[in-house]
């Protein structure tokens, strides 16, 4: 019988354009997004998005539907957003979620909006030409340390998601039971 992972206690979307070192973009192609270390404990599970713009509110629910206690978006600051409106928009959404997730139940708490320096203007001044003034080392350590340590105090704060022994439960059958009720049928 094959066992299905625990669901996580968190889930993160995190941008993959906050917090990383200005990169020239070129057209045969874009260097792997550098996403900054956050060191989340196992019971974390980190899905980088291109900008959280792009993130649904089916995405959302989908990660509190699959057991998560929390769920964190890390978008870039407003002001240095590659794709312009991305950051707001992603604002917007994560009201909309709330407002859906208070109508259910579980409470607008439960949706928490970070926001991380992007990297658009220094992607732009480089593709300029222009150098970037060098950054003190681990400048950001102490920004995506906090970050760190408030989701992982709310995550300490709410009980479990009351979705979560549904999940459990139904994980814990065989596909085939889980799917069709435990009835088998002959054939």
């Amino acid at each position: 019988m094959e066992t299905t992972p625990r669901p996580p206690a968190m889930t993160v979307f995190v941008c993959a354009n906050c917090a990383r070192p200005g990169q020239v973009l070129t057209s045969s192609g874009r260097a792997r997004p550098v996403v900054p270390d956050f060191n989340w404990p196992s019971s974390v599970e980190q899905i980088m998005v291109p900008c959280t713009g792009r993130l649904q509110p089916e995405h959302v629910l989908r990660a509190f539907e699959s057991g998560s206690s929390l769920v964190s978006v890390i978008a870039c600051r407003e002001d240095n957003c590659h794709y312009l409106e991305g950051s707001r928009r992603c604002a917007r959404r994560v009201d909309y979620v709330r407002s859906i997730l208070n109508e259910i139940g579980l409470g607008e708490e439960r949706l928490l909006l970070f926001r991380l320096p992007g990297s658009a203007s220094e992607d732009l001044a480089l593709a300029a030409g222009r150098p970037l003034p060098e950054p003190g080392r681990n400048t950001l350590d102490g920004p995506i340390a906090a970050l760190r340590d408030a989701a992982m105090e709310a995550l300490r704060t709410f009980p479990p998601n009351p979705l979560r022994p549904a999940v459990e439960s139904a994980s814990a059958l065989p596909l085939r039971e889980a799917t069709s009720g435990g009835e088998s049928r002959n054939e």
